[in-house]
């Protein structure tokens, strides 16, 4: 079997996509809505891009951006902050045995397209793509 090159070891289970993807929606959701007792986090439009979970199921890591790229510093110390009522929360709304330890960081994803953009519209890139 073949090693995939952009990974160390086999991708993600289909339960871990499953169970990452419920979280994302549980936590875009809690966040929309404001629910959480913090004036701080509740002011700001938080995107929730992806949520990755470990084999077992019991590290959940967001990946967060405010909207429009403002406070990107604060986002990830509030919803620290904020960490055990977001994870009763998510227990709670997703149903699952154990809610997993939450863990934020920020999404990068919207930069490197970005970059990528920047690159493709180069012309020695456009030139080489052309040929």
């Amino acid at each position: 079997m073949a090693k995939n090159k952009f990974h160390d070891g086999p991708g993600p289970s289909q339960r871990q996509l499953r169970v990452g993807e419920l979280i994302r929606r549980t936590l875009s959701e809690v966040l929309a809505r404001g629910d959480i007792h913090d004036p701080d986090l509740n002011r700001l439009s938080i995107t929730v891009g992806e949520v990755r979970t470990s084999p077992d199921l019991k590290i959940a890591t967001a990946y967060v951006l405010p909207l429009g790229g403002q406070g990107q510093e604060d986002v990830v110390g509030l919803l620290a902050r904020n960490k055990s009522e977001l994870r009763r929360m998510v227990g709670k709304k997703c149903g699952l045995k154990y809610a997993p330890d939450l863990r934020f960081q920020l999404d990068e994803t919207y930069d490197r397209l970005d970059e990528t953009r920047r690159m493709f519209d180069q012309d020695a890139v456009r030139r080489d793509l052309d040929s």
